[in-house]
């Protein structure tokens, strides 16, 4: 069994290249839309460079999906990629409602809420 770095960066090599088909783009139009490099966009496809938060952001911006979902394998048949998409989904999750609730007091802070 591999470990979980290689599931996670096989998992998200594999997911940009399946969204970035599954939006009809190319490699050089995905790299323009997140402002990143071709190079680097062949080079995660290809699992050869990790990425920064940014440009995962970037990434999933220009695929128009939540990035937790270029973790998620594609097909979840065995039981290490199951408790693997679990653990990310329930991480992003604890993100998003600490992230919401810092937003909802910065608005309250400065009465926009």
């Amino acid at each position: 069994m591999a470990d979980k770095a290689q599931v996670i960066r096989r998992n998200l090599a594999t997911n940009i290249k399946r969204f970035r088909e599954m939006e009809g783009i190319t490699q050089e139009s995905l790299a323009e839309k997140a402002g990143i490099s071709t190079a680097m966009i062949c080079d995660i496809e290809g699992c050869r460079t990790w990425i920064s938060d940014k440009t995962l952001a970037s990434l999933s911006m220009a695929l128009k999906i939540d990035a937790y979902r270029l973790f998620i394998p594609d097909d979840i048949s065995d039981d290490a990629s199951k408790l693997l998409a679990k653990e990310i989904t329930q991480e992003f999750l604890k993100i998003q409602k600490i992230y919401n609730n810092d937003i909802e007091k910065i608005l309250k802070k400065r009465g926009l809420h």
